[in-house]
C-alpha cells in the first residue's frame, strides 16, 4: 500500500493506492471529510469489454443494413432511435454519424454513413473495469471499505431478485400475524433462492435460478379420473415426463423426481381408504 498528502490544513487531499484482491486495485482519495474510491477491477475490465465489443458489432452490422435499405429520412431517424436504445448510450457515442439533410427525403449510401470516432473508443477503453464510489467513511481500512461495497451490492441484488424472479408485491393486511406469516414467506421464498443460486453455482454455473424455473415449469402434476361401472372413481396422479434439457438439469443438480403416486379411489368425492 502507498499513499500521500498533497495541502496543508482542512483543504488537504490524503491519497492511498492498495490491492484489495489479486484483480482489484482500488485508490482512496480524502477530501473536505469525504472519501473517494475509485477502483478498478481486471475481471470486470474483461467483462465490459466483451460487451462493448459485441454491442458495436451488431450496431454496425445494423448501420451497414440501414444503408442497404430505401428509407426515407424520417424512417432513418426512428431506426437509429431503436438501434441507439439497444446499444446503449455508451457504445452510441464511439460512432459518428452522417445524416441526410432535412430536404432530402429519401436515404442514400450517399446521404447516410457512418465511422468510428475513435478518441471515444480509446476513451471508452480506458474507463472499463473502472467506477468511483463515495464515502463519509475516510478512516477506515481500504479491504474493509470493499467490503462494505460489496455488501450493499448484495443487498441490493436480493431487492431486485425478491421483485423480479420471485415477484413479490405489497400486500396491505390488516393484523400483524398476517404481516409477520407474509415477511416469513417472502424470506423462506428467498432462502430457497439463494440455496439454488448456490447449487448453481457449484454445480452447473452457465445457469441462473430464473432460467432453472422457467426450464422446470414446464414439468406439471395432473389428476387423471377414471370413472368405474360400480360408481366409484380412480384418480390417477401422474407428472409429465421431462424434456431432455430438463433431464439434464436435473442430472446436472443432481435432484431425482419422485416416483409416481399410487392411485386413489372415491366414492361421490369421498376417499375410499385402500
Amino acid at each position: 500500500m502507498s499513499g500521500g498528502c498533497i495541502g496543508n490544513g482542512s483543504n488537504a487531499v490524503r491519497w492511498a493506492i492498495c490491492q484489495v484482491r489479486d484483480a482489484v486495485q482500488v485508490k482512496l482519495v480524502e477530501q473536505d471529510g469525504e472519501l473517494y474510491i475509485l477502483a478498478r477491477s481486471g475481471a470486470r475490465r474483461d467483462k465490459e469489454q466483451a460487451m462493448r465489443r459485441r454491442r458495436l458489432k451488431k450496431l454496425v452490422k445494423r448501420l451497414h443494413d440501414l444503408r442497404q435499405q430505401k428509407l426515407t429520412r424520417d424512417q432513418l431517424l426512428i431506426k437509429l432511435g431503436a438501434a441507439r436504445k439497444e446499444a446503449g448510450p455508451a457504445v452510441w457515442r464511439i460512432v459518428d454519424l452522417q445524416l441526410p439533410e432535412k430536404d432530402q427525403a429519401v436515404v442514400t449510401p450517399e446521404t447516410f454513413g457512418f465511422r468510428l470516432n475513435w478518441q471515444n473508443l480509446r476513451e471508452a477503453r480506458r474507463r472499463e473495469g473502472s467506477y468511483l464510489l463515495r464515502s463519509n467513511l475516510t478512516c477506515g481500512d481500504p479491504a474493509q471499505l470493499w467490503t462494505f461495497y460489496l455488501q450493499l451490492t448484495e443487498v441490493e441484488q436480493a431487492f431486485r431478485e425478491l421483485k423480479g424472479d420471485l415477484a413479490i408485491r405489497p400486500i396491505y393486511h390488516q393484523t400483524d400475524e398476517r404481516i409477520e406469516a407474509h415477511i416469513l414467506i417472502a424470506f423462506l421464498a428467498y432462502c430457497l433462492q439463494v440455496t439454488l443460486k448456490q447449487r448453481l453455482r457449484s454445480l452447473a454455473p452457465g445457469l441462473t435460478p430464473r432460467s432453472v424455473l422457467d426450464k422446470m415449469a414446464a414439468i406439471q402434476i395432473v389428476d387423471v379420473h377414471l370413472p368405474t361401472t360400480d360408481g366409484r372413481t380412480v384418480i390417477l396422479s401422474r407428472y409429465t415426463e421431462p424434456e431432455p434439457d430438463q433431464v439434464l438439469v436435473l442430472q446436472r443438480l443432481k435432484i431425482s423426481l419422485p416416483d409416481q403416486p399410487p392411485p386413489r379411489i372415491t366414492t361421490d368425492g369421498i376417499p375410499i381408504a385402500e
